[in-house]
């Protein structure tokens, strides 16, 4: 995927979609403080394993955020995710997730709650709810990439590579992600 970032500006926030900054005053111990923080949505991510291809599914992207503070970070490689902003259950917007991002259709049941997490906790500190699901072929219903102007691509990563992988500081990833791979290795002992 060609990545051609250009006129990258930083603005003052007007009308925050997603996220929300607050500056928050309280006493500690008797002592006042303040902090500034973002109000945003929990999230769900999922940790995909391609059972026919021995590979995780990961989905590559640019992030502004990320590329702001590096710009040598032109994508990002992630587990498939998205926002808590709907009226719907975890694990039904874990499968919607699998959908859009990343073309296959997974059956409720067989979507895997590993645990939650909460992220970027001096700013954020937003709740991540981790699944866990198997995928093959026979599953795919399109090419993924996400909706509207989402940009995602695929990347299959062998499961003999995850380690390797993992300690790469050339690639910008999440701790959720190298979380997801340690546990699916302290699970699957049968691999």
């Amino acid at each position: 995927m060609n990545n051609k970032i250009e006129e990258f500006k930083i603005k003052p926030l007007i009308e925050p979609k997603y996220v929300h900054p607050v500056k928050i005053e309280y006493k500690q111990n008797g002592k006042d403080k303040t902090w500034e923080a973002v109000r945003n949505f929990d999230s769900v991510s999922i940790l995909i394993y391609h059972e026919e291809k021995k590979s995780f599914l990961l989905v590559k992207q640019f992030r502004p955020a990320v590329y702001l503070n590096d710009n040598s970070k032109k994508f990002t490689y992630e587990l498939c995710a998205g926002l808590v902003d709907k009226d719907a259950s975890l694990v039904q917007i874990a499968k919607e997730e699998i959908d859009e991002e990343c073309g296959f259709d997974v059956p409720l049941k067989e979507i895997e709650k590993i645990t939650s997490f909460y992220t970027n906790v001096g700013v954020s500190g937003g709740c991540q709810y981790l699944y866990y699901a198997k995928i093959d072929d026979s599953m795919k219903i399109h090419e993924g990439g996400g909706i509207h102007d989402e940009q995602i691509e695929l990347m299959y990563l062998p499961i003999e590579e995850y380690k390797e992988f993992m300690y790469d500081e050339t690639k910008a990833k999440t701790p959720g992600l190298m979380f997801a791979f340690m546990w699916f290795m302290e699970n699957n002992k049968s691999l």
